[in-house]
Formats: C-alpha cells, structure tokens, sequence
C-alpha cells in the first residue's frame, strides 16, 4: 500500500468515525466554557476524602495529634475547591440546552458551590457512621486484629467512603459524580454498590469481591454479606415500545440484623425480615418472616458417604 493509498484508508476511516448517524448516544457535545466531569479529579477527592475521615490512614501527610487540625484544615480547604469544580461539570454535563446565558451558568456554580459546602458539613455524620462499618467488620471477622487493621486494610471500608460521600451527592441530585464514584470503588474493591441504593448502620461485607447492591434497595441496620452476594432485580416492567421502565421500586429490602452468605441471590422487591439468616448459593424471590433461615439443602454423593464409613482416602 502507497502512501496515497493509505491517506485515503485513513480520510475514509475519519468520515466514517466522524458520522453523526454512527454517534447516536456516543457522543457528548461540549459548550464552550463547561467541563467534563475528571476521572483524575475525581480520584483526588476520594483520596481527600479517606484521609479526612481516616486520618494517618490515608494520603500523604504525616499527621499527629498535634498538627491534625492544619492537615485536616489544608485537605478540606482542597476538596471544598475541587468538589465544586466537579459538581459543577457534573451539572453542565446533565444540561442539555444547546446555549445558556451568563446568568445561568453563574446559577449553576452557585448551585456546585452551596452543595460542595452542604457535603463537607456532612463529612462529621459520614465518619459517625464508617465508625459504626468498621466496627462491625471487627466484630464480624475473628481473622481481625484490631479495627486499625479494618481501616487498613479491608476492602469494604474503601467501597463505603466512596458510597456513603456518593449517596449523599445523589440526594443532593448531583449528576453522574455519584456513579462515577462508586464505580471507581467497584473498580478498586471489586464491589458494586449504587450510590441510590440505602443502607444503614453497622453495615459491611466479608472479603466483598463480587457483591452486588441494586439501586433500590434498602438495607437495614447491622446487615452482613459475604461475597458474591446479588441484591437484584428479578424483571422489569416494559413500556409500550418493550424497554424496562426506569425509576420503579424493584430491588430487595434487607430489614435489620439480617445475614446472607456467600453467593446468594436475593431478587425482586421482596423483603427479608429482621433477623433472618440466607445461606449460601441460595436463590431467593420471596419475602422471608423476620428470624427465619433458608439454606440449600445438601446432596450427600458417594465421596461423602465413604468419608463419614471412615473408608475415605
């Protein structure tokens, strides 16, 4: 191929990447003046954010007694900054308006700067509550050692700063940041929880790799999964041209004190009652009465049967 040849392959590849018939839902037009949400950016609020609330735990400083006032001063006088920038795009982002005037962009990084401010108040109540996660991980687990090592070290406290600062973003009706962020937490932990999806006090996961925590769900206080857990949808409803109807109630509701075990499925609005135990690869669309357990029943092979005779290898 000459170099004609190959001048022409690439004009003809751009035209065709550049149709708009080809784009539909893929492409994002911007207006000059407003961001794009930044994955980078987002990135350091999270870090920010963990080292607030952990502090000597997370980020780059080293802190004492002493100098935690300063570090935790400079790290919120950062993510105040930064959270705006990005609720702001965020905003412009969900705007779909081909213009807008002066004063309405004005409208909308003052609207990102009153929520930016309104999280960081937040930021006190959100620890009060990791406080109550990590000491349920500690209680929860005889593998650790100390709620220091939780902090450190578990997966399930990184997925819930990122939920829990989400959550309070998404009922602040902040587009896309929200998602972005747990996603960056299902990246990192492997668990995917949706900032829409409530939960309550006392919560955490065991190891967490491929838990699943649907939209509209609602987990009560003191709840424990372990990994592999789906809390899902069971159907969806469909409009007129057969496409899932969106904003209905149609995950699981866990109510308090409930346990499900490692890869279990639990479907549908339905709801499992205090105090009920799921065992493990259980496959549940029905409501369970509060402190009722439900397990697969085992199947006993021949293997078995020769380890129990005491005949086995």
């Amino acid at each position: 191929m000459n170099t004609q040849e190959t001048i022409d392959v690439m004009k003809k590849t751009i035209d065709e990447l550049s149709d708009a018939n080809s784009l539909k839902g893929l492409f994002h037009q911007h207006r000059d003046g407003n961001p794009m949400p930044s994955n980078k950016a987002l990135e350091e609020i999270i870090e920010l954010s963990r080292a607030i609330l952990f502090p000597g735990f997370f980020g780059k400083s080293t802190v004492n007694i002493n100098t935690l006032s300063y570090s935790i001063g400079i790290n919120i006088e950062r993510l105040h900054k930064l959270l705006a920038e990005q609720i702001h795009a965020g905003l412009c982002f969900a705007d779909t308006k081909t213009e807008e005037s002066y004063e309405e962009q004005c409208e909308q990084r003052d609207c990102a700067l009153e929520k930016a401010t309104k999280l960081i108040a937040m930021l006190p109540k959100i620890r009060a509550t990791l406080a109550t996660d990590v000491e349920a991980a500690y209680n929860g687990d005889p593998a650790a050692v100390s709620q220091a090592e939780i902090v450190a070290c578990y997966p399930i406290i990184k997925a819930l700063v990122n939920y829990r600062i989400a959550h309070e973003l998404y009922n602040m009706q902040v587009p896309l940041i929200p998602r972005k962020m747990t996603e960056m937490a299902h990246s990192e932990t492997g668990i995917d929880i949706h900032p829409a999806a409530t939960i309550g006090n006392y919560f955490t996961i065991d190891h967490g790799t491929g838990v699943v925590i649907g939209a509209t769900c609602i987990i009560g206080n003191n709840v424990k999964l372990y990994q592999g857990v789906t809390l899902g949808a069971k159907s969806f409803p469909l409009d007129d041209n057969g496409n899932p109807i969106k904003g209905i109630a149609r995950h699981p509701i866990i109510e308090d004190n409930v346990v499900v075990y490692a890869n279990a499925t639990i479907l549908g609005r339905i709801t499992i009652g205090r105090g009920c135990v799921v065992g493990a690869n259980v496959w549940v669309t029905r409501d369970m009465k509060p402190n009722t357990k439900r397990f697969k029943k085992e199947q006993t092979t021949s293997l078995d049967l020769e380890f129990i005779n005491g005949t086995g290898i």
